[in-house]
């Protein structure tokens, strides 16, 4: 049996990769999280490194490492540095569509793979003494963005398109396909995600 690991510490990512398999170790990758101008080639350069970082002390094993990039076209933005960082992105980003790229890569003893998903976003327009609530709850500090769409309470996002588990943090069906051409058989999402049987990327 193919050993799986994890290289994330994201509570959201174990939730989401156990709708995948039952069974996969985790190991926090220490890859600083630099971002540049390509939101894409820092996803996927990001999720690479992680990958590689974690499988270094583990070649037996094929680990998966993902890395989330918000950009609004102009700027990418990562997690917010503090409350403030946080406000701010808030700012930038409520009322216009942005982009969220997700970059996955696997890397095991037959090689690597890596991909992206990205998705269309428009935050809820909270006022600012709403936002400043949210960002003193501390959900939305480790998140890029400062947000989670799955923090529905707030709520924090108004309309999306493309995959609902990408903008979470792990794009399950393009990671699925990847894991299959690498040997490992996982379970369709859908059967414990009802709401991933309308993802857009499940072909």
């Amino acid at each position: 049996m193919t050993r799986l690991i994890l290289a994330s510490a994201s509570p959201r990512r174990r939730e989401l990769l156990a709708a995948l398999v039952e069974e996969f170790d985790t190991a926090p990758s220490t890859v600083d999280e630099v971002l540049g101008a390509d939101a894409v080639a820092d996803a996927e350069g990001l999720a690479l490194a992680k990958a590689r970082e974690v499988a270094g002390r583990n070649p037996d094993a094929v680990v998966i490492g993902s890395d989330t990039i918000v950009t609004d076209g102009r700027r990418s933005y990562g997690k917010p540095a503090d409350a403030a960082d946080a406000f701010e992105m808030w700012r930038a980003l409520r009322g216009i569509t942005h982009r969220v790229v997700t970059g996955v890569a696997i890397v095991g003893p037959e090689g690597k793979r890596v991909g992206h998903s990205v998705s269309d976003v428009e935050l809820s327009a909270l006022d600012d003494d709403a936002v400043r609530a949210y960002i003193s709850s501390g959900r939305p500090m480790d998140k890029a963005g400062a947000y989670a769409i799955q923090d529905s309470d707030v709520p924090t996002v108004a309309r999306f398109e493309g995959c609902y588990c990408s903008v979470m943090g792990l794009p399950l069906f393009r990671l699925r396909a990847m894991l299959a051409a690498a040997g490992v058989t996982t379970r369709d999402p859908a059967e414990s995600r009802p709401g991933c049987a309308d993802c857009p990327e499940r072909a």
